[in-house]
């Protein structure tokens, strides 16, 4: 898995164009990077990694228009429009889903009589995503996108309608499943398509838009599915949004054909699938969902499983992520420690932001949710800086700040607290953190393909997601764990009842237990953000 010697990768990103003949006469070649020698300069920056040897000696002109043109087009230009919205989209109704099934989720458990298994309607979708991010680099390297984004979004859709169609809640649990493994599938082959499809010039901005798709979702998403939910019943939430998938895939799935689908070089022969891989995929999987039971269980029995989980887990991490990663080597380990230690110290450390405003500030569960609204924004803005062109020298020193204000925001939340300290404090913090995130999450993104060759991108691109979401979950249990042993089940009961009973509960150490923590760990964090170039 390490990045190409003489080239970064990115000319084998560029799409063909399709008019191009394929019996051009031969010409001479570099034999280090298979373009003529009598190219002009400017022109071999745009030309695809894709043409192979023989391409003729003198480009005609209605070609050389071809790739000029594509080179300067940004993301809505003629050639990736249609691509761009299509796969803008499909983030969109993820992000939708993501944020609105948060909301509906405690309705279903109910109906269902499911609250004993509340957490494992969360798990379900994790462990088995993990597990298909791992299927689904090899299934991309192997043979394209295509396939897997597909197959992946049609069990995507298949999940959603067997969790809004359950009678039982362990049927409802098999929908995340099966959800799961179709989200692990789309979010790798997506960034295989990024990969394959831009220039790296661009790939800054389909990130920020990716990060931009997410900010009406996090705004509109609670409140349409608690409206749904009130007035037609929370398995609307769960069936309706199958049925908006369709157009996205009317853009987005042509134009993955036309310009990333098949593997990186059609000429070699495919590889065969990595059976090792794939068991440590499901070993990763399976111990990351008993590291989580065993992080909900405060007793003795609890040890058996935890023992078992990291029994699972360290194989499997060392077999799944670069060599060097633990110890944050630099270059692509780096960036892929990154990823999980910023995603994991904040997502583990928003998890509880609502709570504490509920149970020790006496907000209503809306009003906590909203506080928090504000950072869909911000983080939009985070990713849109990072994604100047004049800033790209600077993009190690953007994660450096990035961390920085991450460690700050989740330094600062606990302060409200204090009785003393104004609620807003929170809102105000968590719009810098999540700016913070935003720099630094699509930076990671767009330095794993920078360091990838083509046809290690999707294994690569499955490497930063297990590094994403391993870390969410390993983070959340130790999180959890802390919180439960220092009091933090009492609030849970709290957060139903009524402000004064919250307050009378107040276990102000048992969130403290949870935030410090994080924000050492997002200190860790800025100077792993240090080590993401190689020297």
């Amino acid at each position: 898995m390490t990045a190409p010697e003489q080239r970064d990768g990115a000319d084998a990103a560029r799409p063909a164009p399709t008019d191009l003949p394929h019996d051009l006469p031969g010409g001479p070649t570099d034999p280090a990077t298979g373009l003529p020698t009598d190219l002009p300069t400017d022109l071999k920056t745009g030309i695809p990694g894709d043409l192979r040897p023989g391409m003729p000696d003198a480009l005609p002109d209605d070609l050389t228009g071809a790739f000029t043109e594509a080179a300067a087009e940004g993301v809505l230009g003629r050639t990736f429009r249609a691509l761009s919205i299509g796969i803008v989209s499909v983030v969109f109704l993820i992000a939708f889903e993501a944020t609105a099934v948060g909301t509906a989720m405690p309705v279903a458990a109910r109906e269902l009589h499911g609250i004993p298994l509340y957490a494992f309607a969360f798990s379900a979708y994790f462990t088995t995503s993990l597990f298909a991010m791992v299927l689904s680099g090899q299934w991309a390297d192997r043979r394209g996108p295509l396939q897997p984004l597909a197959t992946g979004i049609t069990a995507f859709g298949a999940g959603l309608l067997l969790s809004g169609a359950a009678g039982s809640m362990w049927v409802f649990i098999a929908g995340r499943a099966v959800q799961g493994l179709g989200g692990g599938l789309v979010i790798v082959a997506l960034y295989v398509v990024i990969g394959r499809a831009y220039p790296e010039r661009v790939r800054p901005a389909i990130m920020a838009a990716f990060a931009a798709s997410w900010v009406i979702p996090s705004v509109v998403g609670p409140l349409a599915a608690g409206t749904v939910t009130e007035h037609l019943g929370w398995r609307w939430v769960f069936v309706g949004i199958p049925a908006l998938i369709v157009l996205p895939l009317a853009l987005a799935l042509p134009a993955i054909r036309r310009m990333a689908s098949g593997p990186a070089d059609p000429d070699a022969p495919a590889p065969p699938y990595d059976r090792r891989r794939i068991r440590l995929a499901l070993g990763i999987s399976a111990g990351a969902g008993l590291l989580q039971y065993a992080g909900q269980e405060l007793n003795w029995l609890a040890v058996l499983p935890a023992a078992a989980g990291v029994a699972l887990l360290v194989p499997a991490v060392r077999g799944l992520l670069p060599t060097g990663t633990v110890r944050a080597a630099r270059g692509l380990p780096s960036v892929i420690l990154l990823r999980g230690v910023a995603a994991g110290s904040f997502i583990a450390a928003e998890s509880f932001v609502p709570l504490m405003l509920v149970t020790q500030r006496g907000l209503t569960p809306t009003m906590a949710g909203l506080s928090l609204a504000v950072g869909g924004a911000t983080w939009a803005l985070g990713s849109y800086v990072q994604s100047r062109p004049r800033l790209e020298p600077y993009r190690e020193r953007l994660m450096v700040s990035g961390m920085v204000l991450v460690a700050a925001s989740i330094a600062v939340a606990p302060t409200v607290l204090i009785p003393a300290a104004p609620v807003w404090i929170v809102a105000v913090a968590w719009a810098f953190g999540c700016f913070g995130m935003g720099m630094v999450i699509a930076s990671t993104s767009v330095l794993l393909l920078k360091l990838s060759a083509p046809e290690e991108a999707g294994s690569n691109s499955a490497a930063l997601q297990i590094s994403d979401g391993l870390s969410n979950v390993l983070l959340l249990a130790i999180g959890g764990a802390a919180f439960a042993a220092l009091g933090g089940e009492a609030l849970g009961a709290a957060a139903h009842g009524t402000v004064a009973g919250a307050a009378t509960g107040s276990h102000p150490a048992a969130f403290a237990a949870v935030f410090v923590p994080m924000a050492v760990v997002a200190v860790v964090g800025a100077w792993v953000a240090t080590r993401v170039r190689e020297k």
